[in-house]
């Protein structure tokens, strides 16, 4: 256990928080209107509409000053010259972190059927990351065995700096599932995925927004994130003080937060200052 308070731990969290925001049309001047440069902002992608949008938004915010940290989905990537171009595009952009995920292209675009043939290439380049984000799953992936999914960050672990966990609504399960990888001997920081306080409605409005085909696909990812949040019970306050008494735990290896916005900036952020304000901020 370390010798901090929970509020300054929280207050640390808070204060480093990650967003995480969908390449839409307007996001951008959301982000720069709302968001504080001192905040990263994780940028997802689209298989429908490609890694374009995604490294656009992403090359566009770091020019602004942003901290951006765009989502190198693997099944959107077609072989190791793409890989190439892209990392040079970041890199000539300042960009320094990324995280891979899988990704939802089915099929895959090219030669990359997962996040760990995509790391080693990423490796084979000599990338300049140094931040460089695995998904792991603390509430069982809909298709995935847990232990497939622990082996799975056992296998990326030398090519990955942390694991950027799934949205969870259970922060008990967080440690449970925390303590399962350092027994593993998976020892990279964890930084908790968090559902933002928006509203069902609002949920609903941004799925209107990102086209048919990919509104579909939102929905049905997204179903249980709509029960769950408007649950009674479930409250993102008490959530983050839960995870920020876990994170005084040093053997759990939590580092941050990752906010889900659905692109709801205005409101995460709004949010945010509110939790810093009633701490004294």
């Amino acid at each position: 256990m370390s010798n901090a308070f929970p509020s300054t731990i929280l207050r640390r969290l808070l204060a480093t928080a990650r967003y995480e925001v969908m390449p839409t049309a307007s996001i951008e001047e959301q982000v720069r209107v709302h968001v504080p440069t001192s905040l990263a902002v994780t940028i997802t992608a689209s298989p429908t509409k490609g890694l374009g949008p995604t490294l656009d938004l992403a090359t566009s915010l770091a020019g602004a000053g942003y901290d951006v940290v765009p989502h190198l989905a693997a099944r959107m990537v077609t072989d190791r010259a793409e890989l190439a171009d892209m990392v040079a595009r970041l890199h000539e952009a300042g960009v320094t972190k990324v995280f891979v995920p899988a990704g939802d292209a089915d099929p895959p675009a090219g030669n990359y059927p997962g996040a760990l043939s995509l790391l080693e290439d990423l490796a084979a380049l000599d990338h300049p990351f140094t931040h460089l984000g695995i998904t792991g799953y603390p509430e069982s992936h809909p298709s995935i065995d847990d232990d497939v999914t622990i082996q799975s960050m056992w296998d990326k672990r030398k090519y990955s700096t942390h694991v950027i966990s799934n949205m969870t609504f259970d922060a008990e399960q967080i440690g449970t599932w925390a303590e399962r990888l350092r027994r593993r001997g998976i020892t990279l920081p964890l930084i908790v995925g968090v559902p933002g306080p928006v509203e069902r409605t609002k949920l609903l409005g941004m799925a209107s927004k990102i086209g048919v085909g990919e509104s579909l696909r939102f929905l049905r990812k997204q179903k249980s994130v709509f029960a769950r949040i408007a649950a009674p019970g479930f409250s993102t306050d008490r959530f983050v003080q839960r995870i920020a008494a876990l994170k005084d735990n040093d053997l759990l290896g939590i580092e941050g937060l990752h906010l889900f916005t659905f692109n709801q900036v205005e409101v995460v952020e709004t949010w945010r200052q509110r939790m810093l304000s009633e701490m004294g901020i």
